[in-house]
């Protein structure tokens, strides 16, 4: 199967297109990006269908369980977002209506489940079907490399266009964990928790031998933190609820087959139009 992180399709069809928050403010991006969007998934289905099988839509929900365990989950995320209000608005009522259509229209599996991130769908689709058949995941996120540790799991990263190589991915996930992941708003282990979202403050540094004497333990005033960057981080971690919820809604029949002509005529998608046997 072939897992497509959808929302990063989407944000690298818009971000490749408007270079800047006056362009999108200034035309209609609908058409253009539903364009840029399509021709991802007939690039992708052309290049590695042979070899993994059919495509897989891996959408994010809202309210995501992970800010039960962590309310700065993701935090720093919306007060970038104020920033610029009214451009980012516009890119997510974007991404909202684009989703919605792939899932009414588009010939391909759609799993989207409440309180979960599409990376909650791809680790737990791919940490499953692995040992029967081959997965590749297709997005830009860093944090994947730690589901290479299963056989017959690969990446393909669109941005970079090339697949993903992680030589020790054990290693490189107890490094995430240790390290925290900014871009989510997650500290590393030696910070406090706001550190993210306070202006001004700074997280305490951890040196390549500090997390070298970490591999062997950590120290007991850091495992509180530890063991919370693990649950946010660790995709092992994922609610068993919510794993049995992916693999339900996944073994639904599909049923969006015979509704992409008419999508694309609607839309005068008239050059995918063309391609229409190749999605």
């Amino acid at each position: 199967m072939i897992l497509v992180d959808n929302s990063q399709i989407i944000l690298a069809s818009i971000f490749s297109h408007y270079r800047n928050p006056e362009q999108i403010l200034d035309e209609d991006p609908l058409n253009i990006i539903r364009h840029i969007t399509l021709n991802t998934y007939r690039f992708i289905k052309e290049k590695f269908n042979n070899q993994y099988g059919d495509i897989v839509i891996c959408q994010d929900s809202n309210n995501y369980w992970r800010k039960d365990v962590f309310p700065h989950y993701k935090a720093n995320r919306k007060k970038t977002q104020q920033d610029n209000q009214e451009y980012w608005d516009q890119i997510f009522a974007s991404m909202r209506q684009i989703n919605e259509e792939i899932a009414e229209n588009m010939p391909y599996k759609n799993i989207k489940i409440d309180r979960c991130e599409a990376d909650d769908v791809i680790a737990v689709l791919a940490k499953h079907y692995s040992p029967s058949e081959k997965v590749l995941i297709v997005s830009n996120d860093k944090d994947f490399q730690q589901l290479l540790y299963y056989q017959n799991v690969d990446i393909y990263s669109p941005l970079k266009k090339l697949m993903v190589k992680c030589d020790n991915p054990t290693s490189f996930l107890f490094e995430q964990i240790v390290r925290g992941d900014p871009s989510d708003g997650i500290p590393n282990i030696l910070s406090d928790a706001d550190t993210l979202i306070v202006e001004n403050k700074r997280q305490k540094p951890v040196t390549s031998k500090k997390l070298k004497e970490y591999e062997s333990t950590i120290p007991d005033e850091y495992k509180d933190s530890f063991a919370r960057n693990q649950l946010l981080i660790d995709l092992n971690y994922i609610p068993q609820e919510y794993v049995d919820q992916i693999i339900e809604e996944y073994k639904k029949p599909n049923i969006n087959n015979h509704k992409m002509f008419n999508y694309f005529v609607e839309h005068k998608l008239n050059n995918l139009l063309k391609e229409i046997t190749s999605f």
